[in-house]
């Protein structure tokens, strides 16, 4: 099975996302009122669980976080089910806890490991867009006010002469698995800046504005590494809302051995065999991030051979 056709972290949410249903205010709370609604509250992209894990707030006690929120936003239907979330980061931490009857609250790549990925998928999504609204409180053409609208899924700026709609933005990024032209197999790895001394993980970077995600694997390859690719193939993508990214991975093939990082971005970069990979994977060192798709690019690449 390829990369494309398994579900990554933050991937294969089973809310109904119900688009029509968010230009329908009468009929979203109407919604928010029934006893079978769930609230998903938030505090400062962090999720607030209790021994259970998220908390999931029923109608009963949705009404009094509505009531603190900053913004409630409508996610979808978990089949005849609305989900909502709300946004309790005007609250001291502890208050908000206490609110909803948590323990604490947390980040959700924390609770990768103990989510099924769809979980994992929803807590993300009431994270990205509630960051996205925090972010998003004026309209950057005018500067007036924008105001919520859509069920959570639009801002319309208040200027009298403006009034421009704004929609949350994604932010595309290219992650690549580089193969060395020729045989044993290796990959390139890299040592980014930061990173303890002996982490290595495979390269990537944004996409640029008038620039196809093809284009972006080359550019990036070449200005980090020195390297020039060919040979550029899509493995898949993965939902990132860290706040609002995407990840879109990709194989592509060296043109030559030679390796010349910027020594900005890049500390060091390298050729591993898949011998050498397997020894670093024994030993303890991670491949890549366990809930982030270079962790699966490199295992399927080990799994080849």
């Amino acid at each position: 099975m390829g990369t494309a056709e398994r579900v990554l972290a933050y991937g294969g949410g089973w809310l109904d996302r119900a688009g029509p249903l968010r230009t329908d205010p009468v009929r979203l709370s109407a919604l928010f009122a029934e006893s079978s609604t769930v609230l998903l509250p938030m505090w400062r992209d962090r999720c607030l669980v209790d021994g259970h894990g998220p908390v999931r707030l029923s109608a009963e006690r949705a009404a009094l976080v509505r009531s603190a929120a900053r913004e409630t936003v409508f996610l979808g239907l978990d089949g005849e089910v609305a989900v909502f979330a709300a946004d309790l980061s005007a609250l001291p931490e502890r208050s908000a806890v206490e609110m909803v009857g948590a323990v604490r609250s947390v980040d959700v790549r924390a609770l990768v490991g103990r989510l099924e990925p769809g979980h994992a998928a929803v807590q993300a999504y009431a994270r990205g867009l509630l960051h996205w609204h925090r972010q998003q409180r004026f309209c950057g053409t005018c500067g007036a006010p924008a105001v919520t609208d859509g069920g959570g899924h639009l801002r319309t700026c208040t200027g009298a002469e403006c009034g421009r709609l704004l929609f949350p933005r994604i932010e595309p990024a290219i992650i690549v698995l580089v193969e060395a032209p020729g045989r044993p197999g290796r990959c390139l790895l890299a040592r980014h800046a930061g990173a303890a001394e002996d982490a290595y993980s495979t390269l990537a970077g944004f996409v640029e504005v008038g620039e196809s995600l093809e284009d972006a694997v080359r550019r990036e390859m070449a200005e980090e590494a020195g390297v020039t690719v060919t040979d550029v193939t899509y493995q898949g993508s993965q939902a990132w809302p860290f706040p609002a990214g995407l990840m879109v991975g990709f194989r592509a093939t060296a043109t030559s051995d030679e390796v010349r990082v910027d020594g900005e971005e890049l500390l060091e970069a390298r050729w591993f065999t898949r011998a050498e990979l397997r020894e670093r994977a024994a030993s303890g060192r991670p491949l890549g991030r366990v809930d982030a798709i270079d962790h699966r690019l490199l295992t399927d690449w080990l799994a080849e051979s």
